[in-house]
């Protein structure tokens, strides 16, 4: 009796294990445990649901993952993603260089265009300027990488502004207008905050922003915010030429390109693409 028992229970651990994914498919589904979490399944029905598998074999793969930390569970909340993905996602986000990343679609940008194509993020009351591709028609613009601006001057710094209130506008406008003062001479008459303020509520219902010659004379622009996992803006992107290039028309007509440039970079970063689009005005 013994010896049937032993093998009766053999068999069933051989079962078990037959039934159970292995390989490349346990990876697969593990992941897709992990996605169906995130999109809001909270118990084994959910999970097995959205995946196509049995309760059995949804139960092993949620406990290892639970094992790890990729995922917690409770009795009142259920399953939810756990602190291994945040450790991992923190790691990811450090790792990850902002001018690598966006090169590809600059230079995508960059031969779509022909015009100069710049990369800036924010550092205290400036734009800095993180890589820059010149233009193929000839044209030399004062911007460097390494190089800092008013960040209310210029189309990068505009877009970069979009995610602020206008407290933050106006104070940043308060010091642009100082620094042109001081170092812009040759710019066009500077717009009153009034003037501003009413410019940027448009460009944050679009999702972009335009240089008309606030920063350069006679340089024009069309920029355009990327964001990261957390939909925060951590940076610009922008097309820039000289005025008899750059008119209105053709302004409006750049701002999808910009936009869709942007996104890419702002998907590279973890940003949601269907949140990023929505922000970007939804083009």
């Amino acid at each position: 009796m013994r010896k049937l028992q032993d093998s009766a229970e053999s068999h069933g651990h051989a079962g078990e294990q037959a039934a159970a994914p292995t390989g490349t498919q346990t990876l697969t589904r593990g992941l897709a445990v992990l996605q169906a979490v995130a999109g809001g399944a909270r118990d084994l029905k959910q999970i097995a649901q959205m995946l196509g598998t049995t309760r059995s074999t949804t139960h092993r793969l949620a406990n290892c993952l639970v094992q790890e930390r990729y995922l917690r569970f409770t009795p009142n909340a259920g399953y939810v993603l756990g602190p291994k993905l945040i450790e991992l996602g923190f790691q990811a986000r450090e790792e990850v260089s902002l001018s690598i990343v966006a090169r590809p679609y600059l230079e995508r940008l960059a031969e779509q265009s022909g015009d100069t194509i710049h990369l800036a993020l924010q550092d205290g009351d400036d734009v800095l300027y993180l890589d820059k591709i010149p233009g193929k028609k000839g044209l030399e613009m004062r911007s460097r990488v390494g190089h800092r601006m008013p960040i209310a001057t210029t189309g990068v710094g505009k877009a970069l502004m979009l995610g602020m209130d206008e407290e933050e506008w106006k104070s940043l406008y308060q010091k642009r207008s100082t620094a042109a003062a001081n170092h812009a001479a040759g710019l066009l008459p500077k717009r009153s905050w009034t003037e501003f303020r009413d410019q940027m509520r448009e460009y944050v219902k679009g999702g972009y922003a335009f240089d008309l010659e606030d920063n350069e004379p006679s340089i024009r622009c069309v920029a355009a915010p990327i964001y990261d996992a957390t939909h925060a803006i951590v940076a610009a992107i922008s097309v820039s030429s000289t005025l008899p290039y750059m008119p209105l028309e053709r302004m409006q007509s750049l701002i999808a390109v910009v936009q869709a440039a942007a996104a890419g970079i702002s998907s590279e970063l973890g940003a949601n693409q269907e949140a990023s689009q929505e922000a970007s005005g939804g083009s």
